[in-house]
Order: C-alpha cells, then structure tokens, then sequence
C-alpha cells in the first residue's frame, strides 16, 4: 500500500475497533482509557508491521525525541475527541498522519461513528461555500478570540468536539472556517492539515505562518483551516 492507503486503512481499523468497544458494555472512563489504548496499540502494531523502523509520535506513547533526526515521522492520535466518545456522540476521530521534512504530508482522519475516513490521496471535492459563512468553535471550551472573530466578519456559529471532527466538516461543506486558539498538539491536527490541504483549503497558524510538524515540543497553540476565500478576512480579524 502507499502511504496515502495505509494511513487511511488503519485509521479505519481503529475507528471499527472503537465502535465495537462502544457497544462492549463498558462506560464512563472505563470505555475511555480502553478505547485510547487499544486503539493505539493497533495503530502502533500495523505501523511496525508495514513500516519498520519509521519514527512514531502518538499521543497515547511516551515521545521518543530520535524523532527529530528523521525525514519521515508518522503522527497519531487514536481517539481524539475522547469526551464525545465516551458520551455516544458521532464528533470523534481518529488521525493517522505522516510528516515528512515538517510538512504535514500524508493524512486520514476515520469519523467512525459516522462510517467515514477520508484521505489526503482521495479529498471529496468542495461543495459551494455558504455565505454568510459557519465557523466551528470547540462545543466545551470556545475561547473569547473566536467570539469576536465571528462577530468581525458576521459569522455563524456551530459548536462541535473533536479536532478532526471540526477540521473534516469544513473539507465535507459543512462549515466554512475552523478556527482554534485553545493550545493543541501536533497530533491534533496533523492528519486533519493534511487532508484539508489535500482539499484544497487554507491551512496555517493564526498568524498566517506554515504549521511546522516534528519539533521537540509537541504543542501547537492555535489553527485556522478554512475555505481559501475567507482566509484573508479571518486574519485580518484576529
């Protein structure tokens, strides 16, 4: 398999792995903690199996700093948007990505409650964007930034979980911006940046500089991945 078909084959593994756990009689944080585990320890498996030796950086794993020495690093996030899994909501994703020379390369993000994973080798094409345009803000924590944001540039607010699960409605023509000023990581996003690229759509920090992957420190305070025709007046606005 490519990159490309391997990403997007175990992202939707784990994603049918965490379905079945849903309906596996456990709860709570119970259900939780099995689903970041198991689902990392298949992604890990598959990754080992089909790419050894390659540089892995998980959320779910203790980070093996050697990373910084490769080319390729393959990036992941096997239950993001733990909450809303937990809660039986369909918001949640899982993110298989691979990085290479920083660039966010190669990307699939699984929807598995929805019976999706879409693929930075095989993006849906762009609905026609909605006028006024939807931002999606985080539906637990949505920072004071994009309140006004959205009252600058008279965008419609939707609230919604997960990283991948925003960034995916905005490549599905469902929003038109995504914007977050909350503090991430690398693997929030990795895999959702690629496939939005992938799309077609803008992808940046909010200060419209690159997003940089495979640095010592994971963390990556804010994001924008919107539709290229709203990303100069959401800029201008933050």
């Amino acid at each position: 398999m490519t990159d490309a078909e391997l990403a997007a084959d175990i992202a939707a593994e784990a994603g049918k792995l965490l379905v079945a756990l849903q309906k596996s009689g456990l709860s709570g944080q119970a259900l939780c903690n099995a689903g970041d585990l198991q689902a990392n320890n298949l992604i890990l498996a598959r990754l080992r199996a089909e790419r050894p030796g390659e540089a892995i950086l998980s959320e779910e794993s203790a980070d093996d700093l050697s990373r910084l020495t490769r080319s390729r690093v393959w990036i992941i996030d096997p239950l993001d948007g733990t909450r809303e899994f937990g809660e039986g909501r369909d918001d949640w994703a899982v993110h298989v990505a691979l990085a290479i020379d920083g660039e966010p390369a190669i990307g699939a993000v699984a929807l598995p409650a929805l019976g999706i994973t879409l693929s930075s080798d095989a993006p849906p094409p762009l609905r026609p964007a909605h006028n006024p345009p939807r931002m999606l803000v985080s539906r637990t924590r949505p920072s004071q930034l994009c309140a006004n944001v959205c009252g600058m540039i008279g965008a419609e607010t939707i609230t919604m979980g997960s990283a991948g699960a925003k960034a995916m409605a905005v490549v599905r023509g469902e929003a038109e911006i995504y914007l977050h000023s909350g503090g991430q990581h690398q693997w929030d996003n990795c895999a959702p940046a690629a496939v939005a690229l992938a799309a077609g759509l803008h992808v940046s920090r909010i200060d419209g500089s690159p997003i940089i992957y495979n640095k010592e420190s994971s963390a990556i305070p804010d994001l924008l991945i919107c539709r290229s025709e709203f990303a100069e007046c959401v800029l201008a606005a933050v």
